[in-house]
């Protein structure tokens, strides 16, 4: 895991950050504004879990990343002798693997929020969430008036 000071906090995974910054809304939150079984519902779930996936896969590529910089750390300072196959043998095909993964994962996720969007009004969703709904209108306010329909003689 990268070195975090204590005085700051350690960075948001990317697929949360994606959920964040285009819905304004933690994942979390996300997926309690909707019925579970309505198609907002779906959708937010499908977004929650491919943010997850993202954070997991680019978890995956720091930690793979960190392992094969201590390798190299070790050759340059002359702590382990080198393998006549290769430094990084398959982990820079692994970094690669899993740095495409990850590409694949956040252009996946890209299109869930999209499309969630367009099924749903996450900001709508979190006002109607935070406030009760009103079984009755406000007093003093009275519904518009309609016009009387003309009637025809016959």
């Amino acid at each position: 895991m990268a070195n975090v000071s204590p005085s700051q906090s350690p960075p948001i995974p990317l697929g949360s950050r994606k959920v964040s910054e285009a819905l304004a809304l933690d994942p979390q939150h996300l997926i309690r504004l909707h019925d579970p079984d309505s198609a907002e519902g779906t959708l937010a779930r499908l977004v929650v879990d491919a943010a997850r996936q993202l954070d997991r896969l680019g978890q995956e590529l720091v930690d793979r990343a960190q392992w094969a910089a201590t390798d190299l750390h070790r050759v340059a300072t002359g702590k382990t002798q080198v393998n006549s196959l290769g430094i990084l043998q398959n982990s820079a095909t692994q970094i690669d693997i899993l740095a495409a993964r990850r590409a694949d994962a956040a252009g996946h996720l890209d299109e869930l929020i999209h499309a969630y969007r367009h099924v749903a009004n996450p900001a709508k969703a979190a006002s109607r969430h935070a406030t009760p709904l009103r079984t009755a209108p406000a007093v003093g306010i009275s519904a518009p008036s309609t016009p009387a329909r003309a009637t025809r003689s016959r």
